[in-house]
């Protein structure tokens, strides 16, 4: 048998460094799930904040700053040197086009000094194969529920590189509709996580907000109007009170409003995932990207699966936002499934925009 393959990820696509390695037999050997011998990971949240969002010019130069360091954490965790390096995967697209060249760039400068060949990887397939590194790893063919930041999709996934588009957003995602909400309410920077935790406190049956398309034929998605029905229904609170959404005294609306609102976009999810189960027959659903750490959304899916008989699988709490496990494993099931070759090939571009669908 010959000696494993180990991968080096770099993700770089937006407000998270991340290098990770991992370790998995070679095309061609019997195969397994590749192994995660180490990672580490830079957010820059804190940094944002002042801001109250992404500045893609401090994002990139951030990137800058951390992913050599990152590596050498990275390295240092795993117990291995440069030379265990076999091939290096840097996430290609989508993402912010300044903080993607900043990966691509350390990637391919790393794999010309190593001469090792490197791999452009898509960001979004990242997410949708991180459950294969969680203690529960799914099996084709499965049902992916694909929520990361700008992006809410539904794919049938019959394994690596073998996608089938069912159903997308049409304007806003489901995570700009909890970063958009929680910013009118005042909770700041990364808004979905705040708004999610000031949920728990609140009366989800307060407001009756819509479900857009939950009732059409399609599996698409929409969450444009919802975010238009909590603006209006925040300006008659703040006139029925007479002081703004975020004031002290506002506490208690202004939790029955955000639990309102995640209540009406995890509807939307469990319902067009569950249609995107019976349209396929099949019995596995996969959970990924970051509303996929959403409590509320995980029991609803749990309950509603257990009863139809499906599996649900998530990927790690840990590595549902970004990171470069989910790189580095993306490009390793590609090298094993022979979707991939990587090459010895270093003037690089990125891909801001990348349909995962293309693939």
């Amino acid at each position: 048998m010959s000696a494993p393959l180990r991968v080096l990820g770099i993700e770089s696509s937006c407000d998270e460094t991340g290098i990770a390695l991992v370790e998995c037999a070679p095309a061609g050997e019997p195969q397994g799930v590749p192994r995660l011998l180490a990672h580490a990971l830079h957010s820059q949240i804190e940094m944002h904040q002042a801001y109250g969002g992404v500045v893609p010019e401090l994002a990139s130069r951030d990137h800058i700053r951390r992913v050599v360091p990152l590596l050498r954490e990275t390295l240092a965790a795993s117990g291995l040197g440069l030379e265990a390096i076999d091939v290096v995967a840097y996430t290609r697209g989508p993402g912010l086009a300044g903080a993607l060249l900043v990966g691509a760039g350390m990637g391919c400068a790393l794999g010309l000094a190593l001469d090792r060949p490197v791999l452009g990887v898509h960001h979004l397939e990242g997410h949708l194969l991180s459950p294969f590194l969680s203690a529960d790893p799914p099996e084709f063919p499965f049902v992916a529920l694909l929520v990361s930041g700008g992006h809410t999709q539904l794919m049938r996934v019959d394994g690596v590189g073998r996608y089938e588009l069912l159903g997308e957003t049409i304007d806003d995602a489901a995570g700009e509709a909890f970063d958009k909400t929680a910013k009118m309410l005042g909770l700041g920077y990364p808004g979905g996580p705040a708004l999610s935790r000031l949920a728990e406190q609140g009366d989800p049956a307060a407001h009756a907000l819509p479900r857009p398309l939950m009732k059409t034929d399609n599996l698409d998605f929409s969450f444009a109007g919802l975010k238009t029905a909590v603006w209006t229904r925040m300006q008659r609170l703040e006139a029925e009170h007479g002081q703004p959404i975020a004031a002290d005294g506002m506490a208690r609306p202004r939790a029955d409003l955000a639990a309102s609102t995640q209540a009406a976009i995890v509807d939307v999810l469990l319902n067009k995932s569950l249609s995107a189960l019976r349209r396929t027959g099949l019995k596995r659903l996969v959970v990924a990207g970051g509303v996929g750490a959403n409590r509320r959304l995980r029991e609803q899916l749990d309950e509603a699966c257990r009863r139809r008989g499906v599996r649900v699988h998530y990927p790690e709490l840990h590595l549902c936002t970004d990171n470069g496990a989910m790189i580095a494993l993306a490009g390793a099931m590609r090298l094993q499934s022979g979707q991939a070759v990587a090459e010895r090939h270093y003037a690089f571009d990125v891909r801001p925009r990348w349909d995962l669908s293309a693939l």
